[in-house]
């Protein structure tokens, strides 16, 4: 075989693979360079993470002290387990060690980090009726049970006052929680207004203040707003951390705005700022969604090279960008060969393959590289069956899909739930989806509105209306939807059901569901599909919608006064 073309001399650690292995791939040389970074890679890939201990179950404190009981309940917090804090709360009180504000606090914070909510108030009910004073470590994680759990923001705030009045002043922790809460719920405005409640009081923010307004602005693709909240972050004494940065960097790979990631990071040096693994693993998977694959392998080694290693979320980023430069077929050669460089892939490597493979239609090397999975003792996870079932029906393999479905073991989700349903339908084999639906209630599937949209599409070619209307009663358990009242409403109307059509429409504004565009469009063109424009059924369209938008906006004025009068009491 010839020398391969390196773009550099390859490091002594470069792990060479096998003559055998590379011939399985293409001859382009850039290709295979790809694939021999990658093993290169795995090779410095650790294999195994260290593990921090818990403490034992059952452990007691040597001397009874409320700060001796406080500091082992914190480290059974720290880990999760609020069973055991809990445990040692009920036994110091046994034994007569009263618990002061520190032990109260910390019970009820694990309780509520666990969402054992009403067990938290408890322990506060308690605390206040023995006479212990609430300091202002407590009333943070009382702001933290109202704002970020039970969303009861005026209580929230009535916490605030209550502080003042007990002579505790808010401190950067209780507002930062309350900000937390906000912006979890999607109030960033609102959020962003405490900010100017902390400088009326004279609390300076810090950086875990503003990091909740800035991932909430990056989710919702707002880069212009993180952009400008770090500026404003650097102009003053609330320096930007790593922790910032990567946010910032995450929105702008969002953008495709790679070339500005690239400028930031020259100048972290300048900033104060060093790149952590979360910041490459967040530049590179902007890279490869790019189809920048080749520029992702190079700060994969400029990571390396400033003593940062991969974790498993890099290796499947670099995994995927290899789907996307080369194929799934080579991918899945790479994990047929991860025996030859001591690499073990795990059940998501195999599953971003998969996943490929599936959507290139290599259905085939699906079921080969799941039975793979079985032969190296990787346990397939939901996804995985998704990804199968899906596969499946894609192929044409419906039934074998439908028994795999049902077998006894196998892991399935809402995903392969709707899946095989939408395919049971469209191969005409209506009575099996029918049974299929039905039979969610004895498993543990929860129905989402995918799946309810598949089906009232169904009953209404089907003819059964009343069935579909039911289906579509019965997806408010999940909420009020519009994209199943779409559905609905366009059945309806191709079935020539106006008069349920009307009764439905009116139902829903009773009930104070609010009608948005989508489905006065859908609605519009439901009637024009059916050259209902043309023709006298003009007129009950402009009836259907002038009644809809009297009743919307009577519904919406009344609602307003029950909400702030709900919103009073509480």
């Amino acid at each position: 075989m010839p020398s391969l073309p390196l773009l550099r001399p390859a490091p002594p650690s470069l792990a060479i693979p096998s003559l055998r292995f590379l011939s399985r791939f293409s001859s382009n040389t850039s290709k295979t360079y790809l694939l021999l970074r990658f093993c290169d890679l795995l090779k410095r890939f650790p294999q195994q993470n260290p593990s921090t201990p818990n403490p034992s179950p059952d452990s007691s404190p040597l001397w009874l002290h409320p700060y001796e009981y406080n500091r082992l309940m914190s480290a059974f917090a720290s880990a999760g387990d609020s069973t055991n804090a809990f445990r040692l709360f009920d036994e110091m009180k046994r034994f007569h060690c009263l618990p002061d504000a520190a032990c109260y606090t910390t019970v009820a914070n694990s309780l509520i980090s666990s969402d054992q909510t009403e067990a938290a108030i408890a322990v506060f009910e308690e605390m206040a009726a023995s006479g212990v004073q609430l300091d202002t470590m407590a009333f943070t994680v009382l702001v933290k049970l109202y704002a970020c759990h039970l969303r009861q923001f005026k209580s929230a705030y009535e916490v605030l006052v209550k502080m003042r009045e007990c002579g505790c002043k808010p401190d950067v922790i209780t507002y930062s929680t309350l900000i937390l809460g906000l912006c979890q719920a999607g109030r960033v405005t609102e959020a962003r207004g405490v900010l100017g409640l902390m400088s009326d009081e004279h609390c300076e923010p810090n950086v875990h203040t503003y990091t909740p307004i800035l991932n909430a602005y990056c989710a919702a693709g707002q880069v212009e707003e993180v952009e400008g909240l770090v500026s404003s972050m650097e102009a003053t004494n609330c320096v930007p951390n790593v922790v910032v940065y990567n946010i910032l960097i995450n929105a702008l790979c969002k953008a495709g705005r790679l070339n500005e990631v690239e400028r930031i990071l020259a100048n972290c040096k300048l900033k104060g700022w060093e790149p952590d693994v979360i910041t490459y693993g967040t530049y590179m998977d902007g890279l490869c969604k790019a189809g920048k694959v080749g520029r992702s392998f190079k700060l994969f080694e400029e990571m390396v090279s400033h003593g940062l290693y991969p974790n498993k979320v890099i290796i499947n980023i670099l995994l995927d960008g290899l789907c996307k430069r080369l194929n799934g077929r080579h991918a899945r050669s790479v994990l047929d060969s991860s025996s030859e460089y001591e690499w073990q892939p795990d059940v998501v490597n195999y599953n971003t393959v998969m996943n490929w493979l599936c959507e290139t239609g290599e259905y085939i090397a699906v079921l080969k590289l799941f039975a793979d999975m079985f032969k190296k003792g990787v346990e397939p996870d939901s996804w995985t069956c998704s990804i199968l079932v899906q596969s499946l029906c894609k192929g044409g393999k419906i039934r074998v899909a439908k028994c795999l479905f049902e077998s006894n073991g196998f892991l399935a989700n809402v995903v392969s739930y709707n899946t095989l349903i939408q395919y049971l339908c469209f191969s005409g084999e209506v009575k099996d989806a029918y049974c299929l639906f039905h039979k969610k209630a004895e498993g543990s599937i929860v129905l989402n509105h995918a799946t309810y949209g598949v089906m009232i599409e169904l009953l209404c070619k089907e003819g059964k209306f009343s069935d579909a209307i039911e289906c579509f009663y019965s997806s408010l358990e999940n909420g009020f939807q519009s994209n199943v009242v779409v559905k609905l409403v366009r059945g309806l109307v191709e079935g020539k059901r106006i008069n349920d059509l009307v009764e439905l429409l009116k139902w829903i504004g009773r009930e104070g569901f609010f009608i948005d565009a989508s489905i006065y469009s859908s609605l519009i063109r439901a009637f024009c599909f059916r050259g209902s424009c043309q023709n006298v059924e003009i007129h009950t369209l402009c009836y259907i919608l002038e009644k809809l938008l009297r009743e919307t906006n009577h519904c919406r004025n009344g609602m307003s006064g029950v909400v702030s009068v709900q919103n009073w009491s509480k």
